[in-house]
């Protein structure tokens, strides 16, 4: 009994890491704060990269958010990265540059991004700074502007606010993955913004300065390249930095097959990254006196919410397994602290960011999602996704 309790007791603590950081996160995200104004008076000069992969039926929309925000010298330059569709011949309709790019071997966004940054430094000028916009997305007003005045003052990557919409008639199931996104993507950057940390890169709304572009590790086939190259400009202690005031939001893929492929991408290249660089990065962080990268990978090794809830709610149940066999409170207690703390968090994050999302009965549902989950789950531990692959919208 000693052997499990001591078992169980680590299994507590481990959890109690990611629980910890992500509670310190929302905790963060309710303190008040002031927006920054720019010191920079010039507007600097910008490109717009845009990688499609058959996005023909959503592009338009797109470029013509991007455009509305351009000025001179300003510049839209598209991939069409092996596209069966008409993608290119609906871009050049619309007077942007249009790269297209065929390899069925070097597959993915970043071999796109890539093939897009050697293409601009080959020409007369370069732009002060890249943006990467999906082509499923819209900018709300001034985005482009704010994320450019941002990059070129602090010389580093800016992340922009990146929200996942649910589409009209959207199911329950979508709108708790919709609260889940904006907890990812709003609540926990937006604190550690507070607390004067970085935050991840999240796909799209992604502003470089130039330089530091042009010199990244770009061609890369990995399922979670916008994670992997913030931690790469961590590892240099140029951690991106989170500009909420740029807004830049996409919608749920409708098809069914769309938004389980995309989650499966992203959760099972996510927990890869926990599993493989996690504890490295970690000590790496403490080794460098690198409080960016400390951050940043204490921040990846969060799991994704529904697992997080899932395993906490395993190890709650063992805790009173435990109780009842032992007849004692301790350690068992110590995951049902853990189950407390992390509801409530979830509620605050909720009762800030999702009530416009969720009813207080619907968010009642969460637990429920993240069993209907679990087979995603044992899919990454016997048969992993491990290749880019676009989700089908339509």
């Amino acid at each position: 009994m000693i052997i499990f309790e001591s078992l169980f007791l680590a299994l507590a603590i481990l959890l109690a890491l990611p629980v910890a950081i992500l509670v310190l996160q929302i905790l963060a995200s309710l303190l008040p704060y002031k927006t920054r104004k720019n010191v920079i008076t010039k507007r600097p000069s910008i490109v717009v990269l845009i990688p499609a992969h058959n996005e023909s039926s959503g592009l338009v929309p797109t470029l013509l958010s991007v455009k509305s925000q351009l000025v001179a010298g300003d510049s839209i330059v598209v991939i069409a990265d092996n596209c069966s569709d008409d993608t290119a011949k609906i871009a050049k309709a619309l007077d942007v540059v249009v790269l297209e790019r065929f390899d069925e071997v070097r597959r993915g966004k970043g071999y796109a991004l890539d093939f897009g940054v050697r293409y601009i430094e080959k020409q007369s000028s370069q732009p002060d700074v890249l943006i990467i916009v999906d082509a499923d997305c819209l900018l709300e007003d001034n985005a482009l502007g704010r994320l450019a005045y941002e990059s070129v003052e602090q010389g580093r990557p800016i992340q922009a606010l990146y929200l996942m919409n649910s589409p009209h008639g959207a199911g329950l199931k979508t709108k708790i993955a919709e609260f889940a996104w904006v907890v990812k993507n709003w609540a926990r950057p937006l604190g550690f913004l507070r607390l004067g940390l970085p935050c991840q890169l999240m796909g799209s709304g992604m502003a470089f300065p130039w330089q530091l572009i042009q010199q990244a590790d770009l061609a890369s086939g990995h399922i979670v390249e916008d994670l992997k190259l913030g931690l790469d400009f961590a590892d240099k202690k140029l951690a991106p930095q989170f500009c909420p005031e740029a807004r830049v939001t996409s919608v749920f893929p409708i098809n069914n097959d769309g938004v389980k492929a995309q989650r499966t991408r992203w959760e099972h290249g996510h927990l890869g990254m926990i599993v493989k660089d996690g504890p490295r990065l970690i000590w790496q962080g403490v080794k460098s006196m690198n409080l960016g990268m400390l951050s940043l990978a204490l921040d990846m090794c969060i799991p994704p919410l529904a697992l997080l809830m899932l395993l906490v709610l395993a190890l709650s149940t063992m805790a009173v397994v435990g109780m009842v066999f032992t007849l004692k409170l301790m350690p068992w207690m110590s995951a049902l602290l853990i189950l407390a703390i992390l509801g409530i968090s979830v509620l605050l994050a909720w009762a800030r960011f999702g009530r416009q999302i969720l009813s207080f009965s619907s968010l009642a549902y969460a637990p429920i999602y993240a069993v209907i989950k679990i087979p995603v789950y044992l899919k990454f531990i016997v048969k992993r996704q491990v290749e880019w692959v676009r989700s089908h919208r339509d």
